[in-house]
């Protein structure tokens, strides 16, 4: 094996039940590289990380690290060997201090008059000289749940440093984090390249990768496509080699037929979230997005609308009337409907069928005397699996096997079941592949054609500006700016995200 090798994967073939997740994958990491894996959901990735990690085993192939056949059965030795993982989804106790959790699985202990104790202090100054050389400022001995989301993650990443990790894998890291913790983030990653440590880096966002990374690996449906230096590759021919074909445009936004207005808001407050005097129109056949920086009250916006918060002051209108939003049973009895950013949590019940997921809200339509009627949530089910084009062998599959895009899918199939009118999704593409944000996409623009209203929260200003008619932005628990979408650029909506208009 080349001397430069730190990863050699050859020939890695992994079988589930019904799936071939990996079909003889090959490609090798370069020592010190920042190495990046990209693809659609369901291409695999995932599947090779666990492997990697020894969470999973592969039926066929080897993986070898420094020159060694890896052979795990548990995820302590690859720690032990050097390898670690920081995944999406947070790893930690949150109930237990920052110390703690760096070193949970791997206390110190020192001996006290022949007996072994915790090195309780040991420990802490441990931890306290690696995040200085991080250059980041936690307090070491709070609660993780206190810190920020980024906080979190650099803890994650310390926990992967204890163990003198040579190789780093990190998957999504920055599914969930502002600009600005980005900016620190990738600094970290740098600083990590720079002392040697290779990175194998997972993401969606593509922007990220030509900044980040010296190498990138496309996989699809399990399977190498290609290998390659960033530098040889345009985001268009990268896109392409996920998805296997051309994305005609990265934002297919139809025009439609901008009417009434749908939904009014008037003087909406709510003191203890930071909302103040909001008030706006969202029009039928419009997209009305929502930009803002974390904290701006985006979310928050969108929950008291929907009745999930009980707003302090102001009134809300549907189609000129004004209408009474005390809960979200009274949303939903309006027509409605919340896409939440945390689909996972909120939005679907991932240890339930598709089938019933799409019928849930919607159940009684679908009941025949009081009795539910097993034919027709199945009708109603694979309708909106052909209407949306959602890939799942049957409705009868638990939702969490699904892929996240796919998995949004099924949120929007709940809501387009109940005829919701006003639909406000946040935060739609969050974690989902470029293929699958194309999709959602074509999705939105065609119910905005078909009259619907629909307002479109984001943190990704350029699907945003590609996909809105007209944009709201919000600082500080109120709107700053409205633009029209002959009126949007980069610079304009970032100057009324801060509020620093003249």
């Amino acid at each position: 094996m080349n001397g430069d090798v730190l990863v050699r994967i050859h020939e890695v073939s992994k079988q589930f039940p019904g799936v071939k997740a990996l079909d003889r994958v090959s490609f090798d990491v370069i020592k010190g590289d920042i190495h990046a894996i990209v693809g659609e959901n369901g291409a695999g990735k995932s599947t090779l990380i666990n492997i990697m990690s020894g969470v999973q085993y592969a039926n066929e192939g080897n993986i070898y690290f420094r020159g060694e056949k890896l052979l795990l059965t548990h995820p302590m030795q690859a720690a032990k060997k050097g390898i670690a993982v920081v995944h999406q989804e947070l790893n930690m106790v949150k109930d237990l201090n920052v110390v703690e959790n760096i070193f949970l699985g791997h206390l110190q202990t020192k001996r006290i008059m022949g007996v072994p104790v915790v090195d309780k202090m040991g420990m802490r100054l441990q931890a306290e000289k690696l995040l200085d050389s991080l250059g980041v400022k936690i307090d070491v001995m709070a609660k993780t749940r206190k810190l920020s989301v980024s906080k979190q993650q650099i803890v994650e990443i310390c926990k992967a440093l204890i163990y003198d990790a040579e190789l780093i894998i990190m998957d999504e890291p920055s599914a969930t984090l502002t600009e600005k913790e980005l900016h620190v983030l990738f600094g970290i990653i740098k600083m990590l390249k720079a002392k040697g440590v290779t990175i194998i880096y997972i993401s969606h966002r593509l922007e990220e990768i030509f900044e980040l990374a010296d190498k990138v690996t496309v996989m699809r449906d399990g399977r190498h496509v290609k290998t390659c230096p960033v530098c040889c590759l345009t985001k268009q021919q990268l896109i392409t080699a996920m998805v296997g074909r051309e994305l005609a445009s990265e934002y297919p936004k139809q025009p439609s037929s901008i009417g009434t207005p749908a939904l009014e808001v008037r003087g909406l407050c709510h003191k203890k979230l930071g909302l103040k005097d909001i008030s706006f129109t969202a029009n039928k056949g419009e997209i009305l997005g929502i930009a803002g920086l974390v904290g701006a009250g985006r979310t928050e916006l969108a929950k008291c609308i929907f009745g999930a918060y009980r707003r302090d002051a102001g009134e809300i209108f549907l189609e000129g009337k004004p209408v009474k939003i005390a809960n979200v049973r009274d949303a939903i009895k309006k027509s409605i409907a919340l896409m939440p950013e945390d689909r996972k949590t909120d939005g679907i019940i991932l240890g339930m069928q598709v089938q019933h997921n799409i019928s849930m809200v919607g159940i009684k339509r679908i009941l025949h005397g009081g009795i539910l009627s097993r034919r027709a949530e199945r009708a109603l089910a694979l309708g909106y699996v052909d209407t949306l084009s959602i890939r799942v062998p049957d409705v009868y599959r638990l939702t969490r096997n699904l892929s996240g895009g796919n998995q949004q899918k099924v949120v929007l199939a709940k809501w387009l079941a109940v005829q919701a009118s006003v639909l406000i999704f946040d935060e739609p593409t969050r974690g989902i592949d470029v293929g699958a944000k194309a999709e959602i996409y074509r999705l939105l623009s065609d119910l905005a054609v078909q009259g619907k209203c629909i307002i479109m929260i984001s943190s990704e200003m350029p699907e945003l500006m590609g996909m809105c008619d007209r944009m709201l932005i919000m600082h500080e628990g109120h709107i700053s700016g409205e633009l029209k979408r002959n009126e949007f650029s980069q610079e304009g909506i970032m100057q009324l995200m801060v509020d620093a208009v003249s």
